[in-house]
Formats: C-alpha cells, structure tokens, sequence
C-alpha cells in the first residue's frame, strides 16, 4: 500500500540519502522527539530497509512446576508484531530574488533562511511526537493549583508519577515534561530550585529545567490541548526521521531562485508482553494507554 506521499508504481524505491548534520542541527530543537523522550532505537530499520519497521516482541514462557510423574509441558516461542509506520511527509520551500544577497547555499545550515526552515520542520515533528505520546499515555488525576499551595501541589503530582511508574516496574532514566505554566510555578519549590542541574551550562538544551528524583524536567510550548504534565521512559515510544536534505535551483514558475526540503518520520507508542493486552491475531491492543507513561492535566481556576 502507497502511503499519501509515494507513487504508487514505485513504493519498492526507498531513498537512502540521510542528512546525518541536518539530523544533528535539528536535534537540540526537539523535546518530544527528543532521545530524551523517545528512543531511535529503529530508525535505522526505516533507513535501510523502507518506510515500515516490525517490532518484535517475544512472550515470557510460563514457569510450571515440576513433579511426577507429570514431567514437563514444552512451550514454542510466540512473538507479538507491532509496525512503526513513517506516516508524515512534510516540505519547505522558500523563493528568493536574490540567492547571492542572502548567501543561500543548500550546505549553508547556519543560513537565517535555512534555520528558520529546520525550526518550523522541528515545530511539526514535535508537535506530532507530543500527540503521538500523550494520546497513549495512562491519564492520572486531575491536579488542583491554588495561589497558595500551586509549587507543592505540582511536584506532589510528579511524586505521584513517579509511584505509578514504580508500579509499572518502568526503568530508571525517566523524563517529565512539563508546560512553560506548570514550570513558572515549578521552579519556585525548593527541591526543583536546589537541583543540582538546575542552572547548569547546556541545561536548556531540548528544554530541560533540572534533573531530580530520578526524572529529567523539561519544558515546551508544544504541549498538546488538556495536557500539562506528562512523565515516562523513553523506551516506550519510538521515533524515526529521515531527511532528503536541502536543495536549491531555479524556479519554474517565478523568476526567482528556491530552496526546499523533504522530512519524512513517524512514531508510536511501543507495547511490552508484561504490560501490555495481546490479540487473538498475535498484535498488541493498541486502543488502550501505556503504563510506561502517564499525563495530567492542572485545574488552574482557583490559582488565578
């Protein structure tokens, strides 16, 4: 099946060029899709092989007990397929009059016009990361901010986080990410305010605030609608990108010179055998949230 952005007499064709310095300027950019939040762990599936990565995932065996004269039941394998689909195909293409003026060349990353370009690319990626992670994440209660109590009754909230992840047995090395409100108020509790990373060179870079109780704090404004804390492992979901990279020539339509690039990626949230409800068809029950990762969202009415 051709996604929206193929040819459909030419699916077979994957392009395999990969703009590994646009990848890394674009990187400190993002928070969602971040490797602070979501791993890469199969990007290069996507590369190497097409527009569609299977997850596998192999089933636990059961532990019976051994007596006579009963023996030993043998089990086969059984593995559980999950697909991360590269579903996004996003372009920029920008007009200039006077490429010399602007010194616009294709390789010049550090040009105003290309950096503009890499952070409206950075905003749609993370904007569709964050939606991809929050629509599958386990939604906690609602939070109750006042005037009086909004530091405490924030961080409380993440403590709660964190138990519920401690619950779910999530691995250490988990992040939160917070909206630029819930921070404002955030960093005024004491344990946040003393954190050793807070105010650390290179501390803002993919939004991070502070690193305490296990968690790295960070903040965007790409936070999705009703959502304003939301914490996890970067283990459960995913995030592939691929680049034509940039390109530049003369315009058929106008008298003027273009500059234009291709961004082609996709996410997902990763289900695990222990965590997660498995189907007749040996796929994962993926209309039902994580436990890996969970979100709240903050009653701000009586903080006002």
């Amino acid at each position: 099946m051709a996604l929206s952005y193929q040819s459909p007499g030419t699916t077979t064709f994957v392009p395999e060029v990969w703009d590994a310095e646009l990848l890394t300027a674009f990187d400190p950019l993002l928070v969602w899709a971040s490797p602070i939040v979501s791993n890469y762990k199969y990007e290069g599936d996507i590369r190497q092989k097409g527009d569609v990565a299977h997850i596998n995932s192999l089933l636990r065996p059961t532990v019976g007990d051994y007596k006579l004269p009963d023996g030993m039941t043998a089990q086969r394998p059984e593995t559980v397929d999950q697909k991360l689909v590269i579903t996004e195909a996003k372009f920029l293409q920008v007009l200039i009059e006077d490429a010399e003026r602007v010194q616009l060349t294709a390789k010049n990353l550090n040009s105003p016009i290309n950096q503009q370009m890499i952070r409206s690319l950075a905003r749609e990626a993370d904007t569709f990361m964050g939606d991809v992670i929050t629509n599958g994440a386990t939604a906690l209660p609602v939070v109750k901010a006042t005037a009086q109590n909004a530091p405490q009754a924030l961080y409380g909230a993440i403590l709660d986080m964190m138990l519920a992840l401690d619950d779910a047995d999530v691995p250490a090395g988990r992040y939160v990410v917070v909206s630029p409100r819930v921070k404002r108020h955030l960093v005024e509790h004491p344990a946040v305010a003393n954190a050793s990373a807070y105010g650390e060179g290179g501390v803002t870079a993919n939004g991070v605030v502070a690193r305490l109780a296990g968690f790295t704090i960070l903040t965007t404004t790409a936070m999705p609608t009703g959502v304003d804390i939301v914490a996890g492992h970067k283990d459960f979901s995913t995030y592939a990108s691929q680049f034509t990279g940039f390109r530049e020539g003369q315009s058929e339509k106008y008298r003027a010179d273009y500059i234009d690039t291709l961004h082609l990626y996709g996410g997902k949230i990763v289900r695990y055998p222990e965590m997660d409800t498995k189907k007749t068809d040996n796929t994962f029950d993926e209309s039902k949230p994580t436990k890996g990762i969970v979100k709240a969202s903050v009653d701000w009415s009586l903080a006002a």
